[in-house]
């Protein structure tokens, strides 16, 4: 499933279900011509900051029956139609690709007004094909992820570029929590620099011996996190 997995970058990735021929994207952003070939059929929003709800991203993949899932305080706004709204711990289907949310927030002192866990933000479990894709989206380590347990997830997408979400001991600590059969790490190459980025891809994959270091499909260059 992981070869069927595409980072496009940042906390963005796309999803090809071989088997229905379905595209699913999570939070595109910076998507350039090739990376936006695929016209979506779902697109899952994780909450509203720009670069993860990014509207001229959406446009760049939409056609006349996509799905846009999301929380309310971004999806609301009338621009898009075909919406649906989720909060967190609602289950959904869609196409035959089953759909979990998780609460996404911050839980230090320091990042409270980032992700504030009264906005509803969320993370997902997609499940395609009996593969089970978690993409925690701007997070802390929190209580809730240690449910995941008992979930049997495959692959757990994981930020870990500090400031605004986990870093890396946090994500350490999430991936042990969660025990996925597979951790890849995002939010964090584009944001840390390369020497940066490499000594705690390093790290991580000495302290969770599940993680998988993909390579970015595309490479958007800013220097900003959220």
């Amino acid at each position: 499933m992981v070869n069927n997995l595409f980072w496009i970058g940042h906390a963005s990735f796309y999803i090809k279900d071989t088997k229905d021929n379905l595209n699913i994207y999570i939070d595109p952003f910076n998507l350039n011509d090739s990376t936006a070939k695929n016209k979506a059929d779902i697109i899952l929003i994780t909450h509203a900051h720009f670069d993860h709800y990014s509207k001229p991203d959406i446009n760049k993949i939409i056609k006349e029956n996509t799905k846009i899932i999301g929380p309310d305080n971004c999806l609301k706004d009338g621009e898009f139609k075909n919406l649906k709204i989720l909060k967190p711990y609602e289950k959904y289907s869609v196409e035959n690709i089953k759909i979990e949310t998780i609460p996404a927030y911050n839980n230090k002192q320091e990042k409270l007004q980032f992700h504030p866990k009264q906005n509803n933000w969320m993370g997902y479990i997609i499940e395609v094909n009996n593969i089970k894709i978690y993409h925690a989206g701007d997070t802390d380590f929190i209580e809730e992820m240690k449910e995941l347990n008992n979930k049997n997830i495959d692959i757990a997408l994981l930020p870990m570029g500090g400031h605004y979400t986990m870093d890396l001991n946090d994500a350490v600590e999430a991936a042990r929590a969660i025990n996925a059969k597979n951790t890849i790490p995002m939010h964090y190459k584009n944001l840390l620099g390369k020497d940066k980025s490499e000594k705690l891809e390093n790290e991580l994959k000495q302290k969770i011996k599940s993680t998988i270091i993909l390579n970015e499909i595309q490479n958007p260059t800013y220097g900003f996190e959220s």
